[in-house]
């Protein structure tokens, strides 16, 4: 039976709730004309020192250059660049806190974990690819391997006693697919984050690691640590002589990236705002030639692009895992 009293209830309730939304997105929207009007935040989901913590602090550089606002970074390392992620997810979608996503954190992670405190896709609004990279594989300078070859011929011959470090998807999967096409007898260890990695891998606690190019300049530079192979579908013209994972394996190919994001519901002129200031300086050919040199090629998308480009690279890692019989955490 029609209850007029209840009807009239609920409709006020309705009303209310609409006025309450209207509210919110036109407080939204004068937020976004305003923007930006205080400090901005990058977050980097990795360790200071990491290839996502130097990526951070050149889009920090260029926000506070082209947007003539200050702009941070804040490191949330830990769990394969989850806690970092997990936190932008959570934060306000006003435009003031930013995500440096990885191939980690939107694309391996959601077949390396059995459960994600976030969605990739859904709770991220995915700003610009900022560029691609290879891993290189790392030895002290004083191991015996000389070569990959050296190390597969060593791990074969002594079942379980070598051992690699990793701490994220593009430091675990090359060593686990190694594993897997090689059939060899090795074993990872689980770091918080690559600084530690490389400290071991320095002191001898670990005999190999897998780590991002632009991470492994640094050390390699430094000659704190040798190179055997990289993971690109090429070598990397800064060490022109060190040989691809293909040239011994072929097929071998594993390639991660680096990008922008920010929390789902974050107004569409700051979206652009922000992708429009990222490609206008990421493009200039000496800040390409740069990052080139860093073991990034820098390449820039649009909002929809992006957005496409992350859907489309979970297929990749999937299958990545899928070779590497890596069982979710």
């Amino acid at each position: 039976m029609f209850n007029l009293k209840r009807y009239r209830a609920g409709l006020a309730a309705a009303l209310t709730l609409g006025l309450l939304a209207a509210g919110v997105g036109t407080a939204t929207l004068a937020q976004a004309a305003d923007w930006p009007s205080r400090t901005i935040k990058v977050v980097a989901p990795s360790a200071a020192g990491g290839g996502a913590d130097l990526i951070a602090r050149l889009v920090a550089r260029i926000l506070e250059d082209k947007l003539k606002q200050g702009t941070i970074v804040e490191n949330r390392a830990g769990a394969g660049g989850i806690l970092g992620t997990a936190y932008v997810r959570n934060a306000a979608p006003d435009g003031y806190t930013f995500l440096v996503s990885t191939s980690s954190t939107h694309s391996a992670n959601q077949y390396l974990y059995k459960e994600l405190p976030y969605d990739a896709v859904k709770d991220f609004e995915q700003i610009s690819l900022i560029g691609t990279f290879g891993s290189v594989a790392l030895v002290a300078p004083n191991s015996p391997f000389k070569t990959l070859p050296d190390l597969t011929a060593y791990a074969s011959a002594h079942p379980d006693k070598v051992f690699f470090g990793y701490y994220s998807s593009s430091s675990q999967v090359p060593p686990e697919l190694l594993k897997a096409q090689a059939r060899l007898p090795i074993n990872g260890v689980a770091y918080k984050n690559v600084t530690q990695i490389i400290t071991d891998l320095i002191g001898g606690q670990i005999d190999f690691a897998f780590v991002d190019y632009l991470t492994a300049m640094g050390p390699l530079k430094g000659g704190q640590l040798r190179p055997l192979a990289v993971t690109g579908t090429e070598r990397q013209s800064a060490w022109p002589d060190v040989p691809t994972m293909s040239t011994y394996l072929p097929g071998f190919s594993v390639v991660g990236w680096y990008g922008l994001s920010a929390p789902a519901g974050t107004p569409k002129d700051i979206i652009e705002k922000v992708q429009a200031a990222l490609e206008s300086e990421l493009n200039k050919p000496d800040v390409k030639a740069r990052f080139e040199g860093y073991g990034v090629s820098i390449k820039t998308m649009d909002h929809a692009q992006f957005t496409q480009f992350v859907k489309d690279d979970r297929r990749n890692w999937a299958e990545w895992v899928k070779v590497a019989k890596i069982q979710p955490q």
